[in-house]
This record gives structure tokens, C-alpha cells and sequence, in this order.
């Protein structure tokens, strides 16, 4: 069921899933994403037992958009969900782009956060100097970042033309999700088939580009903390067949003090049994 928070003059919009009486966990996802899940990963979130709250962040999915936000910001956001539902304690969690804003809460909030997991998440981009190739061999140079970071009006159409891409494919007839060579799974169904994966698609990928181009301007500029600020425990999940969340995987578990790395067998996306071991281990924070 859908919600909202007013914060100041903003509206943030988020989704409860799960055990309302279970531990709390909060979930952030990438970057572009929406609140509304996948009938998959909410089967997985009721099989956990957890409650997990998922937010839109500014820009997404009717959430007001803040330009100039940093990564940091989200800290405020998450402590006022937190409070607007009594959560003194509180696990995170952040897929992809939502990973460095789930290390921020875990950096900012400390004592209230429980652990954190972050699965195929990023390092702060290294942007300086020419533009880079398509072979760089540290994926903290990429094209994605050094354009954000001189600007929207660079940024803005490598999202537009990305969109008209995915969104072309689905209406040929292609999945929600493209199939994952590294976990075999039968041929998925025609997203133009299904108005809620429409629905998921066009909030993702075609209402708006603010909540897009805002998360990536924030990852190009200071963060606002240190990863070596995150003192709570944190596992570092990527999928075997995503050679670049392995690299920053590894760069990741060289700032965070207290870092496990998780791999599983899949891709960028987790699969229903590496993200139901993602929250059973958010899950034993709480025991």
C-alpha cells in the first residue's frame, strides 16, 4: 500500500511490505527504481518475516525533487520514516544506486542502524581528467559519472536515449527484467502484458528523470560522510557474473571497517535466493 511523509515542504512517497510487526528493515533501490516491487521479491519479503519500508527517493515516483542533494541527504529522509513509525532500531539495505545511501545511513545514523547490506553497490567515482573509454579497467572511471558530474545537461540525455532503448524492447514483446544468463530461469512473460509490470516500468523509466539524474550528479560530487565512517556491520553482496560490482565489491571491503563479502551466482540483479540470504542476514541482526 502506498504512503507518504511530508518533510518541510516536501512529499516523500514509500510502500510498507511484509510482517508490519516484524524487525524493520529499511530498503533502498537503485538508481532509476521505484517503491512498487515485483510480485517475486514481495513473496520473499512476506517468506522473511522482516517489515521492509521502501521509499522513492526525492525525484522518484511523485517524491518532491531536491535538486542539489547529496548523497548524505538521505540520512534525514530515513530518520524521519524511522520516527514517523517508532522505529528507534532499524536495519538498511541498498541495491545498486541505493547502496551508497543505505552506507550513509549507516554512517550518519549509528545508533540506529542495525547492520547494513548493500548488493552490486558503488564507490565514490573518480571524474577528473579526459572522458573515459569503455575498457577502463577501474569502474570508478566510467563515462555515467564524469558526465554527471559537469552536469544535468549532460547526464539528462544518456538517461532519455536509455530509456527509448528499454522501453522499445518492452514494447517488442521483452520481459519486465531481462533474462540473466548467469541464473537460468524460464522466459518471463511480455511486460505489455501486465499493467502492474507496466506500471513498475513507467514510474522506473519514463514519468520522470529527476530522481535519475539527481542520484547520479550526487554519486559524482562529495558524498557528504566517509566510508571509513561506517561502524556498523555491513555485507557487500555481487552476483558472479557482474565482473563490475565484483570490482567494486572488492574496493568497497578496502574503506568499510567492518565489511563481509557475500558473493552469490547471478548477475547485477539478485535472484530470489541470494536476496532471501540477504534478509535472513538482516534478519539475525535483530535476534
Amino acid at each position: 500500500m502506498d504512503h507518504e511523509l511530508r518533510i518541510d515542504d516536501r512529499v516523500l512517497r514509500y510502500c510498507l511490505y511484509g510482517d508490519p510487526a516484524g524487525p524493520p528493515v529499511v530498503s533502498l533501490g537503485g538508481s532509476p527504481s521505484t517503491r512498487w516491487k515485483r510480485p517475486d521479491a514481495v513473496r520473499t519479503i512476506e517468506e522473511s518475516g522482516l517489515c521492509l519500508l521502501i521509499p522513492d527517493r526525492p525525484g522518484y515516483g511523485g517524491s518532491t525533487r531536491q535538486p542539489g542533494r547529496t548523497v548524505a541527504d538521505v540520512a534525514t529522509d530515513v530518520q524521519a520514516l524511522a520516527d514517523a513509525h517508532n522505529w528507534d532500531r532499524f536495519a538498511l539495505t541498498g541495491g545498486s544506486g541505493g547502496g551508497p545511501h543505505a552506507l550513509a545511513c549507516a554512517a550518519l545514523l549509528p545508533a540506529r542502524v542495525t547492520r547494513c547490506a548493500v548488493s552490486g553497490g558503488i564507490t565514490p567515482p573518480l571524474v577528473d581528467g579526459p572522458e573515459p573509454g569503455e575498457d577502463e579497467a577501474d569502474p570508478r572511471r566510467n563515462r555515467t559519472s564524469w558526465l554527471a558530474a559537469r552536469g544535468e545537461e549532460h547526464i539528462r540525455p544518456l538517461f532519455e536515449e536509455a530509456t527509448r532503448r528499454i522501453m522499445s524492447a518492452v514494447e517488442a514483446g521483452g520481459p519486465e527484467i531481462p533474462p540473466d544468463p548467469h541464473s537460468p530461469a524460464p522466459p518471463a512473460p511480455p511486460a505489455r502484458d501486465d499493467a502492474d509490470a507496466m506500471a513498475r516500468l513507467t514510474a522506473t523509466f519514463v514519468t520522470s528523470h529527476d530522481g535519475w539524474v539527481d542520484d547520479n550528479i550526487a554519486f559524482a560530487t562529495d558524498w557528504g560522510f566517509r566510508l571509513a565512517d561506517v561502524r556498523v556491520p555491513t555485507s557487500v553482496w555481487f552476483g558472479s557474473g557482474d565482473d563490475r560490482a565484483q570490482r567494486y565489491a572488492d574496493l568497497l571491503a578496502a574503506e568499510l571497517p567492518h565489511a563481509e563479502l557475500v558473493p552469490y551466482a547471478g548477475g547485477h540483479i539478485q535472484p530470489a535466493p541470494a536476496y532471501r540470504n540477504l534478509l535472513l542476514w538482516l534478519q539475525s541482526g535483530n535476534r
